[in-house]
C-alpha cells in the first residue's frame, strides 16, 4: 500500500499571475502608481494553495523562453500570433499588457524573500520545467497548478501520482484531475490518459498555440481514433498503410497532414529532460527567509493583506 505524503506543488507561474492580473483591478497600486494587482493576486493564490493543498514542497516554474526555438523550427506557426516584434532589435517578444510586465520582477523578489523556490530551464518553457520536475519525481505525489489544459498530458498514477489542479475558472472553482478524470472528460483511455490527451490535442489542434490540427478531425473524433489505435504514431502508420480500419476520408485527411503530424509531437509534448535550474531548496518554509526584505517589499509596493495572508499560511503549516 502506498503511503500518502504531502504533495510537491508545481506552479505554472505565468498562467497564475496572468489570471490574477485579469481578475483584479489595476487600481491596486503602489504609492508610486505602479499597478500591483498581479502581485497581490499571485500572493493570495499561493497562500490558498498552501492552506488548501498543504504541499510540503513547492516550485514556481518560469518561462526562460516562452516560444522556444526548437518548437518554432518544427512548426513556424507556433504561438506566432502572440508575437510583437521589437523593431529596433528584430527580436520577437510575447505581447503582454504594459502594466503587467513591471510586476513580474516584484513577484520574483517576493518569492525570493519569502523563501519559495523558482525554477527555469534555458531555452525552454515553464511547461517543460513542470514536465521535467513531475517526470523525475520519485517520492511525493505531484500537483500541477495551472490554467493551461496542455498540462493534462502529465497525469499519471505511477511511479508517483501526478494530478492537475486546473484553475481556468479561478481558485474557488478549481478542479482536481487525475488520469480517471481526464479519461472520462475527453474520452481517452484512463490507463494512459496523459499521453493520450497530448495525442488527441495534436489531432484536434489548438488555434491559441498556432497548432492547425488535422482538417475535419475534432476533439471527439480525435479521442476515438487515439483510443482505437493506442497512440498517434500507430494511427499515422495505419493511415500510411491504408488500413481498412480507417474510413477512406479519415485516411486521406491524416495522410494530407503527414508533415504536420511528423513535427507535432516536438511541439505539443512537454520536455522531460530540460536542464532545470532551481533557485533554492523546494521545501515550503514555516516562515519567511528574509522577514525584513518581505516587510520592505510589502511597504514599498503596498502589498498589505496579500503578504500577510501568505505569511499566515506559512506559519499555520
Amino acid at each position: 500500500m502506498r503511503v500518502t505524503t504531502a504533495p510537491l506543488a508545481l506552479l505554472d507561474a505565468a498562467s497564475l499571475y496572468f489570471r490574477s492580473f485579469y481578475a483584479l483591478p489595476d487600481t491596486m497600486t503602489a504609492p508610486d502608481g505602479t499597478p500591483v494587482n498581479a502581485v497581490r493576486g499571485f500572493a493570495d493564490t499561493i497562500a490558498r494553495i498552501i492552506v488548501d493543498r498543504r504541499p510540503s514542497r513547492l516550485v514556481a516554474c518560469l518561462d526562460a523562453d516562452w516560444r522556444p526555438q526548437f518548437r518554432v523550427d518544427a512548426l513556424p506557426s507556433y504561438k506566432a500570433h502572440r508575437v510583437a516584434e521589437v523593431a529596433d532589435e528584430g527580436v520577437d517578444v510575447e505581447e503582454v499588457p504594459d502594466t503587467l510586465t513591471p510586476q513580474v520582477p516584484i513577484i520574483l523578489d517576493l518569492l525570493e524573500a519569502v523563501g519559495l523556490a523558482t525554477a527555469e530551464a534555458a531555452g525552454f518553457e515553464a511547461d517543460d520545467v513542470i514536465g521535467t520536475l513531475a517526470t523525475r519525481e520519485a517520492t511525493d505525489p505531484v500537483e500541477v497548478i495551472t490554467g493551461d489544459r496542455d498540462l493534462f498530458q502529465l497525469v499519471r498514477t505511477e511511479p508517483t501520482p501526478t494530478s492537475v489542479i486546473y484553475v481556468g475558472k479561478g481558485w474557488a472553482k478549481a478542479e482536481v484531475l487525475g488520469p480517471a478524470e481526464v479519461g472520462a472528460r475527453y474520452g481517452v483511455p484512463a490507463e494512459h490518459a496523459g499521453p493520450a490527451y497530448a495525442d488527441m490535442a495534436m489531432l484536434r489542434g489548438d488555434p491559441s498555440d498556432g497548432l492547425p490540427g488535422v482538417a475535419g478531425i475534432g476533439e471527439k473524433t480525435a479521442a476515438k481514433l487515439i483510443t482505437q489505435f493506442g497512440s498517434l504514431e500507430a494511427l499515422v502508420e495505419a493511415a500510411r498503410k491504408e488500413s481498412p480500419q480507417l474510413p477512406l476520408k479519415t485516411r486521406t485527411r491524416l495522410n494530407e497532414a503527414a508533415d504536420y503530424l511528423a513535427v507535432a509531437p516536438t511541439v505539443v509534448r512537454v520536455a522531460e529532460d530540460a536542464p532545470v535550474v532551481q533557485s533554492r531548496d523546494d521545501r515550503v518554509p514555516d516562515g519567511p527567509a528574509d522577514p525584513d526584505r518581505v516587510a520592505e517589499l510589502a511597504e514599498r509596493w503596498n502589498l498589505g493583506n496579500s503578504v500577510k495572508r501568505l505569511l499566515d499560511a506559512l506559519s499555520a503549516r
